[in-house]
């Protein structure tokens, strides 16, 4: 088969979408997701459309990456092509040429799903393991219990709220008012909720975003933050219990989130929220 490399567009970053829904199942416990698309959508389509590359034939995508720096890639592909060996080498000379317009010469990153082929092939062209992750996976079969917190779910009223949480929690001034409306008028925001939990004395503690892939198949939580002013009170894992009922109850299967292996503290709050941790998965990384 002819592969082809493309650059979607705006208008095409729905058909994008929609493949990234087709290729969600529990037995792949992280990839890349429509909800990583639709929190990029925050920067505006016309800049999430120029970090987005796909890899088609016959008019079908079989691989998607996006590029969440210029360096570093995050790539999924077709669950049925993920051993497919002319795809895979496909894949590896486009990520090594920078006249291809995917990675930049020099240092890289790569994340992608285990068991894929690809994996195999760059270590064998000298790539290497780079930073770990823990998956985390919530079965949602059963009712979730009660989160402890009062949630709300945001709404145009309460962006400034939800907004204010994600700066303090993530000590980043880039997530404004202004962002989060652009954010929710994404067509990916259809399927998600964005939410704010508050303490007992009325102060927005925690926040989250969850985004459903449709029904049966698994949801994400991205991101999920607790303010700086209430940490170290179990609101993590309270905001966690509440993304994955909010999740359930859109009808995912799953509830995935993956942090840093060595942010303990974010792996010791979703266990304590009833997410089991899958094994540890390593990003690849290309030296300078």
């Amino acid at each position: 088969m002819t592969i082809v490399l493309n650059e979607p567009g705006v208008d095409g970053l729905t058909g994008v979408v929609d493949a990234l829904r087709a290729w969600q199942d529990d037995r792949t416990p992280l990839q890349l997701h429509p909800g990583d698309l639709g929190w990029a959508w925050a920067l505006g389509a016309e800049r999430l459309a120029a970090a987005v590359r796909t890899w088609s034939a016959d008019g079908r995508i079989l691989a998607v990456g996006y590029l969440d720096e210029p360096g570093l890639l995050r790539l999924t592909t077709a669950p049925e092509l993920r051993q497919d060996g002319d795809l895979a080498r496909r894949l590896r000379a486009d990520l090594d040429d920078p006249e291809r317009g995917v990675l930049p010469a020099g240092r890289a990153g790569l994340e992608i799903p285990d068991g894929a082929l690809l994996r195999e092939v760059l270590l064998e062209a000298g790539w290497v393991p780079d930073e770990p992750w823990t998956p985390l996976r919530r079965d949602l079969a059963d009712p979730v219990g009660d989160p402890g917190l009062r949630i709300e779910v945001a709404g145009p009223e309460t962006a400034g709220v939800r907004t204010a949480v994600h700066r303090s929690a993530f000590g980043s001034p880039a997530f404004t008012e202004e962002r989060w409306h652009v954010l929710a008028a994404g067509p990916v925001y259809a399927d998600a909720r964005c939410l704010i939990g508050y303490d007992d004395r009325g102060d927005a503690v925690a926040a989250a975003t969850v985004w459903s892939a449709g029904p049966g198949k698994p949801g994400l939580l991205e991101p999920v933050g607790v303010h700086a002013d209430h940490r170290g009170r179990g609101h993590g894992t309270a905001i966690g219990l509440a993304a994955a009922a909010v999740l359930r109850d859109l009808g995912a299967s799953s509830a995935l989130v993956s942090t840093p292996t060595s942010n303990a503290a974010a792996v010791a709050a979703y266990r304590a929220a009833g997410f089991e941790p899958s094994p540890e998965r390593l990003d690849l990384g290309r030296a300078a």
